[in-house]
């Protein structure tokens, strides 16, 4: 008997409703499980319980921002090696080496293509889990 390869779990983290259902299609059409968290109140819980192969995050949430969340997560050894995609309506280039500063493995402007996200999540979940190093806190107060 042919054992099935688990599919990629993802947490998308995002509380604009029209973009979280065109991750949901997207993600479906490419055989993720998906789980979404419209705030981002419990989201560093999650990832520490469910060690997810991705999460979609977005920058601005109520309650907690994703840079905040972000940050937690890379502090936390036991999910250092959980992916990252930070998502922002913000698109300077500081926000960009903002999050990557802060240990995110991508980073992609809204509004966004789905063909572009498609293949940045692809990308991402191609590289070795832990590929990105933790954040240096001298590397964060330069941004």
């Amino acid at each position: 008997m042919e054992e099935t390869a688990k599919k990629p779990e993802i947490l998308v983290v995002e509380d604009e409703d029209n973009i979280a259902i065109a991750l949901n299609y997207l993600l479906t059409r490419e055989g993720y499980t998906q789980t979404r968290l419209a705030t981002g109140a419990g989201a560093v819980e999650m990832i520490r319980e469910r060690k997810p192969d991705l999460v979609l995050l977005d920058v601005m949430l109520p309650e907690v921002s994703g840079y905040e969340i972000c940050q937690s997560v890379r502090a936390d050894e036991s999910c250092a090696d959980v992916r990252i995609l930070m998502m922002t309506a913000r698109g300077s280039a500081m926000e960009r080496r903002k999050g990557l500063a802060m240990g995110a493995d991508g980073f992609i402007t809204k509004p966004f293509e789905l063909k572009e996200l498609r293949e940045e999540v692809r990308k991402i979940l191609a590289s070795p889990r832990g590929a990105t190093p933790a954040p240096s806190p001298e590397g964060i107060a330069d941004v």
